[in-house]
């Protein structure tokens, strides 16, 4: 039978030099969680800090296992769906944070499935777990300027710090972040999709 415990899954890459860029979104909004919820976190067979706690909110309660993969993004799913086989957790109770560069800064959308658009963290989860049913928080980060040398920018961009206009507006985004993944949690995907997707 599978466990009742959430997976909250914030991507990013470790280490002091990706701190703050657009691709650890994922982490900054996780670190929202553990604060909220005073979640400590511990290392996982060398593939993730994860951490247990309880989540209670509108007169719910909610068993949590937070994670931030140390497997770099490309290879996310190791961490992923080892701590899911581990602990037994469905896609069902499976949710990611990640950044997005298809939506503009300080957008969010919640969707189950769906491609991975590009980005490699989730291509590696929907390998590793050999499935995309899961819920994923897409936070986003705006795009760089197309054109030549598009890949390069690319990297760049995801792996840059914000502006100082971003900088100011990131603590209500990632709050905001934090808030739509309690959401899916108490309230559900279609709930939070309504609040947050049209926004």
């Amino acid at each position: 039978m599978a466990s009742d415990f959430w997976l909250i899954a914030g991507l990013g890459n470790p280490g002091k030099k990706y701190e703050g860029t657009r691709h650890n979104m994922g982490f900054m909004v996780l670190d929202q969680l553990c604060e909220r919820w005073n979640v400590g976190l511990h290392d996982h067979k060398g593939l993730a800090l994860a951490g247990r706690g309880m989540m209670s909110l509108d007169g719910g309660t909610a068993k949590i296992f937070l994670a931030k993969p140390l497997t770099y993004m490309n290879d996310s799913g190791d961490a992923v769906s080892s701590l899911a086989a581990y602990y037994n957790i469905g896609t069902d109770h499976i949710i990611v944070i990640h950044d997005d560069m298809d939506l503009d800064f300080g957008r969010i959308k919640v969707k189950n499935g769906g491609s991975a658009g590009g980005h490699n963290g989730i291509r590696s989860i929907d390998r590793s777990l050999g499935t995309n049913a899961y819920s994923r928080v897409r936070m986003g980060t705006g795009h760089p300027q197309r054109g030549k040398d598009a890949h390069e920018k690319t990297i760049g961009w995801v792996l840059g710090s914000l502006p100082p206009a971003q900088r100011k507006q990131l603590p209500d985004f990632l709050s905001d972040g934090a808030d739509a993944v309690e959401t899916i949690i108490f309230h559900g995907l279609a709930a939070a999709q309504e609040h947050y997707n049209a926004r």
